[in-house]
């Protein structure tokens, strides 16, 4: 299952009339995202806000009051995924907010966020998620968030190719090395038969960065993995580490996306509201970096087991190309340097580029093996994309 399977359709929006005397702000109108497992709910506010939570959720209703803000009328409406309906009332010059719920749940996190990347407005950001048992009819997901029967999709990414040697160690390309490990992490998957697999080169070919990401998101792909050989100026320098894609690459992302005309239906959404359109599309965002995040720290570990010496910093954050994709879970693997002549020859050995390749696969598996459920979401706030 991917990112895309936490988001469904839905839509909240209510505006009034004049603010309250001596409101610092207003609240403009609440909207909503998310489904039966996992609910976002976001109110839009004239200016800031603070939050503070009343009821949990344990009798059926979450309360929040959000000091500084006030209706602008009293608002009311109906809810979406986890929240069957909500009321906003006026309490002097602050806001009371409560939200029934659909089912069991208690808030997950909540923040603030300022305006910017186009968005007015200040948006008080409320995640849900359930505690009990699912409902027996909830709500249909979009197309492109449903998952089929099919054996979970790996696309391998073997770094530089063609023209693009990559870096140069002593006796080897980069290029070359990337190739050899994309083929045996390939071999190692299929043998297992629980998993396809794409490559997006199979010999000595220059490839597009970006066209390497659209391979991974036409094929609808589960998980995307760029294999890499580090390079630096100390030759003592060894390690293996692994990228996943950082809040600014995030933002890029985002707007890589929503630059075309069509992108709520490249991303299969509704486009019926953009508003509701671009709280899917960060829900989309956020949790693709979690799965990142998750599967870089699973792999992490069986490559150390391997005894394959790691970096001290050996999870990083970058905003490169290949990890742009907002759907698919993506990582970037730097297998050890190139310029270090230990790490160069294993690489270059193929039972030990064999041994990495296993345990590269073994990671894949268990990150497969782990529901998503059990994500630790991360609790710094959302992509610039935004609500």
């Amino acid at each position: 299952m991917t990112a895309m399977a936490l988001v469904v359709l839905c839509a909240g929006l209510f505006v009034g009339g004049r603010g309250f005397a001596g409101a610092a702000a207003d609240v403009l109108r609440v909207r909503f995202g998310g489904d039966a497992e996992r609910t976002r709910v976001v109110v839009d506010l004239g200016g800031t806000a603070r939050g503070a939570v009343v009821e949990t959720g344990v009798n059926g209703s979450v309360v929040l009051t959000l000091s500084g803000v006030a209706p602008r009328r009293n608002l009311s409406g109906a809810g979406s995924g986890l929240v069957r309906g909500y009321e906003v009332d006026a309490v002097g010059t602050a806001s009371r907010v409560e939200l029934q719920l659909a089912s069991a749940a208690e808030i997950e996190r909540r923040f603030l966020l300022p305006p910017g990347d186009g968005v007015a407005t200040w948006r008080y950001v409320v995640d849900l998620k359930a505690t009990g048992p699912r409902p027996a009819n909830p709500r249909p997901v979009a197309p492109r968030m449903e998952r089929s029967a099919q054996k979970p999709l790996i696309v391998i990414d073997a770094g530089h190719g063609g023209r693009d040697s990559g870096a140069l160690g002593a006796h080897r390309r980069e290029s070359e090395l990337t190739l050899a490990a994309a083929l045996a992490l390939k071999a190692e998957l299929d043998a297992t038969g629980r998993y396809r697999t794409q490559l997006t080169r199979a010999n000595d070919t220059y490839v597009d960065l970006y066209q390497r990401v659209r391979i991974a998101r036409t094929a609808d792909a589960d998980l995307f993995i760029s294999l890499h050989a580090d390079a630096g100026a100390d030759p003592a320098t060894r390690g293996a580490s692994v990228y996943t894609l950082s809040e600014q690459g995030a933002s890029r992302a985002v707007r890589e996306v929503t630059r075309r005309d069509d992108w709520h239906r490249d991303l299969r959404l509704p486009g019926r509201d953009p508003s509701v359109d671009r709280i899917l599309l960060d829900m989309t965002q956020r949790a693709t970096q979690n799965r990142s995040a998750q599967f870089a720290r699973v792999l992490l570990t069986h490559i150390e087991a391997a005894d394959q010496p790691l970096l001290r910093r050996s999870h990083r954050d970058a905003g490169l190309a290949v990890l742009l994709a907002p759907d698919v879970p993506a990582v970037l693997l730097e297998m050890g340097f190139i310029t270090n002549p230990d790490d160069e020859r294993a690489l270059g050995d193929a039972t030990r580029r064999r041994r990495l390749m296993r345990a590269v696969a073994e990671g894949i598996d268990r990150y497969f093996r782990e529901p998503p459920a059990n994500l630790q979401l991360a609790s710094t706030g959302v992509g610039a994309g935004g609500l």
